[in-house]
């Protein structure tokens, strides 16, 4: 189907004119390192500065990726992530702590604070949500670029048809088991000469299974790694230095050695998304209200469905087979016999311990409400 013409206008590339204005001691100073690297130098700086960057999933390889950029000097982050941090993310996700998962604190939130104990300068904004049709354009609208670290490929093909309908350059990144992948993606109409897009490469989304680290298990290498490219990339990009960006889809398993690249220098010939702009994930076609969602979770969407925590806890704690029953300014959450329920203030919950839809489906129905 046909996507309806956007009514924003496409989103302007970094300026590339020299900038001309000094730099400022402190920058001289806490950067120093960075500046004296030819390929950023006081001018790639300054723009580092001014840049907007937008990180989809902020679990192990959206953790590192932020951490980089704060760390080089990007004055703006939004951090986008619908989950909370575990005891289990702590062997990959690295910027959080022991604190963060005792607390169950949203990763978002967990992160933002991490970031400013490093570097207040740059501005996070963090978003507990599941990104969807409903809140693309607001959240990665106003960003330069877009970074990839989500854990499913439905949200990686719907942030793949905004930035295409957009102009919005963005970069994939994954990591499983001891393999890492990265592809940068440059959409016709934006100020770069364009690549292939996701849909050009693998016009649909995986069928059947698809391992995650709960299945297959992660080294934190693999994340590390994948992170590290993802981020050197939006460097070159960041600096205005697109020419210098690696137009292939890399694949490498630190654990076999095994490398390959597939090029991606121009896109596809007959491409649903960038040749037909058919955007069928962006206007929600197909797209589940219950999703499945790794490490043995159900997640149920219910956005735009305010919920009040003071009020949904007093009434829970009627229940006597219900335990652990906590919450604060952003998730709610309890445990009844094997299965934890969390609820996030737009309506959304996880439901850990089952993959079966039905029972998850109950649960929330019993106790939160449908």
């Amino acid at each position: 189907m046909s996507s309806p013409v956007a009514t924003a206008p496409l989103q302007e590339a970094l300026p590339r004119e020299p900038i001309r204005e000094g730099i400022t001691d402190e920058i001289k100073d806490r950067y120093s390192r960075q500046i004296l690297f030819p390929g950023i130098g006081a001018e790639g700086q300054q723009r580092l500065a001014r840049a907007h960057v937008a990180i989809v999933g902020v679990g192990a390889t959206g953790a590192a990726a932020a951490s980089l950029l704060a760390r080089a000097g990007v004055g703006h982050l939004t951090l986008i992530d619908r989950d909370y941090v575990e005891s289990s993310n702590l062997q990959r996700q690295i910027l959080f702590d022991e604190a963060d998962a005792l607390a169950a604190l949203p990763k978002a939130e967990a992160a933002r604070r991490k970031i400013a104990l490093f570097n207040s300068s740059v501005q996070v904004d963090a978003h507990i949500a599941d990104l969807v049709p409903a809140n693309i354009h607001e959240l990665l609208g106003p960003a330069h670029l877009v970074l990839d670290a989500t854990d499913n490929f439905e949200t990686r093909y719907l942030v793949n048809d905004l930035c295409v309908e957009t102009g919005k350059p963005w970069i994939y990144a994954a990591a499983i088991g001891g393999y890492a992948a990265t592809m940068n993606v440059l959409p016709k109409g934006s100020a770069y000469e364009p690549t292939a897009c996701l849909a050009c490469l693998f016009p649909k989304p995986p069928s059947g299974p698809v391992e995650t680290c709960d299945t297959a298990g992660i080294l934190s290498t693999a994340v590390n790694y994948a992170a590290s490219i993802q981020v050197t990339e939006a460097l070159k990009l960041l600096t205005g230095q697109p020419e210098k960006m690696r137009r292939t889809l890399l694949s490498h398993d630190l654990w076999t050695n095994e490398f390959s690249q597939i090029s991606t220098a121009k896109p596809g010939p007959g491409c649903a998304v960038c040749g037909r702009r058919e955007f069928a994930h962006l206007a929600g076609v197909g797209r589940p209200h219950i999703t499945l969602c790794g490490r043995n979770s159900v997640q149920i969407h219910e956005h735009h469905r305010p919920v009040d925590f003071a009020r949904m806890r007093e009434r829970l704690a009627r229940h006597t087979d219900l335990e652990d029953l906590r919450s604060n300014d952003l998730l709610l959450r309890f445990r009844r016999g094997p299965h934890t329920v969390t609820l996030f203030p737009d309506g959304r919950a996880l439901v850990q311990g089952t993959t079966d839809i039905a029972l998850a489906r109950t649960l929330y129905a019993r106790f939160i409400g449908s």
